[in-house]
């Protein structure tokens, strides 16, 4: 690859995604792993305030979007982060590298909880929620069909993310719609009462129910138009889930006890659906939930494997990634990765990765964001919005990192293990790789 070109641009790679693919492949990234998994949680730490912190979420994945679209669209790449950082720090390979697998362990940890949440809800909707058995299958089934799904290509991934993701916008606007009127106000007072920093802390700890804009820089070479559909993509997708997000948070809020919301966990929108539309509620937020983590699956299959890919390519991989089948799709990527994320979401536990997720996406679009305000002359950013990003981003890193010291010791030092693993992991194979070129 020619590191002195401002764009990289492929006669091989079909540019068959048009903005509203985009759009239902962000919206399915956030919301896959979003409402369905964190409202309990957000209620927790923020209480009354759980709406707004659900904004303060999107505000910071604002921020952070608008360097990822900046960076994209100056350098076009499927490897996304990896791409922008080894863009910035040309002279020092090991930061792309470990930050490009760092991100691709998130994605598989991201990969597994949202396999784990569709096994959950479909064991629940079949009546066999007590079940292990069952929900460790449906979960596994997940993952295997939309691996076959990413296989065949991106314009089959295109239009099975259409059709899962519109219908699920439209059973959640249902479940808001209908429960706006059982609403009690009284249920909101005091509007802040756990404090104005339980919003913001709130805010960090949902960070990984924004986290699936970014799949969309994962597909720029394979988008039509993609000077405006990136963006408009990006920040269309933030929109349309921030809105479900706040509206189903008001709902929650506004129907039941916090206790009751904690108490559910997981299937917290299940609990919240009971009062406002009864079994009918029930079943609707379970196919809800199953359509949601499918989605998620399908478009974090999509990014992940085409990041292995670009990182394969600039020789930071096994070679093995970057070979793709008769359908332009790297393969080995998607298999290795969807086995990995298998054996992940077998194992349960899945409180811990969700943490790491949650930590991961906010340290690499940092890192993200720090490449932007290197190259910013080259992809013509505004100085303000990329200080200002930075500033949101690193205190809710403080904030996640003081939450977990508190709350979740053992969370944050598996964390530390995993960049420390994925740093040793990258040092290996550049030695490998060493040894490997001055044999005889």
């Amino acid at each position: 690859m020619n590191k002195t070109d401002t764009t990289i641009a492929t006669d091989t790679t079909k540019r068959v995604l048009g903005l509203r693919e985009l759009i239902a492949m962000g919206v399915g990234g956030m919301i896959g792993g979003g409402i369905f998994s964190v409202l309990g949680l957000a209620v927790d730490v923020s209480g009354h305030s759980a709406p707004f912190a659900f904004l303060i979420g999107s505000v910071i994945a604002t921020v952070a979007a608008y360097s990822y679209t900046r960076l994209s669209l100056t350098f076009q790449s499927d490897g996304a982060s990896f791409t922008y950082l080894e863009r910035a720090f040309p002279n020092h390979l090991a930061v792309a590298g470990i930050a490009g697998r760092t991100v691709v362990v998130g994605y598989i940890g991201t990969l597994s909880l949202y396999a784990f949440t569709f096994g959950a809800y479909g064991a629940h909707l079949t009546g066999y929620a007590d079940s292990g058995f069952v929900r460790v299958i449906l979960s596994l089934s997940s993952l295997v069909v939309f691996a076959l799904i990413n296989l065949i290509g991106a314009k089959a991934m295109g239009k099975a993310e259409d059709i899962v993701v519109y219908v699920k916008i439209a059973l959640l606007a249902i479940l808001a719609g209908v429960g706006f009127f059982a609403v009690d106000t009284t249920y909101f007072t005091p509007v802040v009462n756990k404090g104005v920093s339980s919003i913001f802390l709130g805010g960090a700890l949902i960070f990984v129910a924004y986290e699936g804009f970014q799949l969309i820089t994962n597909s720029v070479m394979e988008t039509k138009n993609p000077d405006k559909n990136i963006s408009r993509g990006m920040f269309g997708s933030i929109m349309i889930t921030s809105a479900i997000y706040i509206a189903i948070a008001i709902v929650a809020v506004g129907t039941l006890k916090a206790p009751d919301l904690k108490a559910a966990q997981e299937y917290a929108l299940a609990v919240v659906a009971k009062p406002v539309m009864g079994r009918i509620g029930v079943v609707l937020v379970d196919v809800a939930a199953l359509l949601a983590t499918s989605s998620a699956i399908n478009a974090t299959l999509f990014g992940a494997s085409r990041m292995a890919q670009e990182m394969a390519v600039d020789t930071l991989a096994p070679k093995a990634f970057s070979f793709r089948n008769r359908h332009q799709v790297p393969a080995f990527g998607v298999l290795l990765i969807t086995s990995l994320a298998a054996i992940l979401t077998s194992l349960g536990g899945l409180e811990m990765i969700a943490a790491f997720s949650s930590m991961t996406f906010l340290l690499v679009s940092i890192g993200v964001t720090i490449a932007n305000f290197r190259l910013r002359r080259q992809t013509k950013s505004n100085l303000t919005l990329i200080v200002l990003g930075l500033a949101l981003m690193g205190t809710t890193v403080v904030l996640l990192t003081i939450f977990l010291s508190r709350n979740n010791v053992t969370a944050l030092v598996v964390s530390a293990l995993i960049y420390i693993s994925a740093a040793l992991a990258h040092f290996l194979f550049t030695w490998m790789q060493h040894r490997h070129k001055s044999a005889p």
